[in-house]
C-alpha cells in the first residue's frame, strides 16, 4: 500500500541513466511490446496511445507494439497490472495524472506504490482539458453558469471519468462556491454519452473525446482548465479568466515499466523516445489528437512524478475532497 510519507524520500529512488547509457540503446525485444491503457477505447488516452505506438514501432526497426485498453478504478487496474508484470521491456503503461498523481490522493488505500513500483521511461506530453455543459443549461459564460448553479443548488451534476474530471468538477464547485452532485463513470466515453443527452449537466473533460461535441453545438464550452488559453482551442477562455483567479489544471501522460527494469532496456526505449520527441511530426500527430506532445528524459519524468504528486494532492485538498 502507498504511504503518503513516503513522498519526502521519493527523489532518491529514482533510476539514475547517464546519457551515454541512453545513447547506447542495445536492446532488442523478443516478442510484441504491450502498451497498457488505463482508460476505455474512445478516450484521449486511448487515442493518444495509438499514435504512439505507431510512431515507436518505426523508431525500434518496426518492432510490434499492440495496445490493450484495462479501464476500470480509476486507472489502477491497468497500473497494478504493469507493477506486477515481468520488468522485460514488454509490458508497458501508459499513465496519467491520474493513477500516478491524484489517486494517491483519492483513494484511501492504493494497492501499488506510483514511484517505487514503476520505471520511468519519458513523458508523453500534457492533454487540454475543459469544462463543458449541456446547451440546455442557460450559460454561455462561466458567471452565467456559476449563477444558474447556484440558483439550483444540489440539482446540477457534474460526470466524471477520470481523476481529472473528479478533481476538476470538484475543484470548479469548490472555487465558485457553489454545491454540485457528483456522478462517476468507469471511462470518460459513457459519460460524455450521458451528457450528451442530459442525464448530466456538465463536465470536465480533455478535449480529444469532447472537441467534435462542442463544434457541432452538442455541447458547450465554458472554460480551458490550463493557466493559459490552448493553442486548441484559442477562443476559449480560462476559467481564471471567468472568474476563478488562480485555477489551473495540469494533465497529462507518460510512458513506464515496471520497477527494476534493466536498464539496457529504458536506456533503449528512452533514447527511442528521444529521438521521437525531436520530430515535429510526433507534434504534429498528437495535436490532432488534441494533444500536446512532449518528451523527457527517465530521470526529468522521475522528479515530475514526485513533483505533481505533491501538486494534486495540494489540489485535492484545497477542493475539500474526501479519499474513499
Amino acid at each position: 500500500m502507498f504511504q503518503r510519507r513516503t513522498l519526502l524520500g521519493a527523489s532518491l529512488a529514482l533510476p539514475a541513466l547517464s546519457a551515454p547509457a541512453l545513447a547506447q540503446g542495445g536492446w532488442r525485444p523478443s516478442r510484441p511490446i504491450t502498451l497498457v491503457v488505463p482508460f476505455g477505447a474512445g478516450s484521449g488516452t486511448d487515442a493518444v496511445t495509438r499514435i504512439l505506438a505507431q510512431m515507436l514501432s518505426a523508431e525500434m526497426d518496426g518492432a510490434t507494439i499492440t495496445v490493450e485498453n484495462r479501464a476500470g478504478a480509476n486507472g489502477t487496474i491497468a497500473a497494478m497490472a504493469v507493477a506486477r508484470a515481468q520488468p522485460d521491456g514488454h509490458t508497458l503503461l501508459v499513465t496519467t495524472n491520474t493513477p500516478h498523481a491524484a489517486n494517491p490522493w483519492l483513494l484511501r488505500r492504493l494497492d501499488y506504490d506510483p514511484i517505487a513500483d514503476f520505471t520511468p521511461i519519458s513523458r508523453l506530453g500534457n492533454y487540454a482539458f475543459w469544462l463543458v455543459v449541456h446547451p440546455d443549461i442557460p450559460a454561455r459564460t462561466l458567471p452565467e453558469f456559476i449563477a444558474h448553479v447556484r440558483a439550483n443548488p444540489g440539482r446540477i451534476t457534474y460526470a466524471s471519468g477520470n481523476g481529472s474530471g473528479i478533481v476538476g468538477g470538484a475543484a470548479v464547485a469548490k472555487h465558485a462556491g457553489v454545491e454540485m452532485t457528483h456522478v462517476p463513470y468507469r471511462s470518460v466515453p459513457p459519460a460524455l454519452t450521458d451528457l450528451l443527452t442530459n442525464r448530466v449537466n456538465c463536465m470536465v473533460v480533455d478535449f480529444a473525446p469532447s472537441i467534435a461535441h462542442v463544434s457541432e453545438g452538442r455541447l458547450r464550452a465554458l472554460g480551458v482548465t490550463s493557466g493559459q488559453r490552448s493553442r486548441l482551442a484559442p477562443d476559449v477562455p480560462t476559467l481564471a479568466e471567468g472568474g476563478m483567479t488562480g485555477f489551473e489544471m495540469l494533465s497529462w501522460a507518460a510512458l513506464l515499466g515496471p520497477a527494476r527494469l534493466p536498464a539496457e532496456v529504458t536506456a533503449t526505449l528512452g533514447a527511442a523516445m528521444q529521438r521521437l520527441g525531436a520530430k515535429p511530426e510526433y507534434r504534429e500527430r498528437m495535436a490532432q489528437a488534441r494533444f500536446e506532445g512532449l518528451t523527457s528524459t527517465p530521470e526529468e519524468l522521475g522528479r515530475f512524478i514526485v513533483a505533481q504528486i505533491a501538486a494534486w494532492g495540494e489540489m485535492i485538498r484545497s477542493a475539500g475532497i474526501e479519499p474513499e
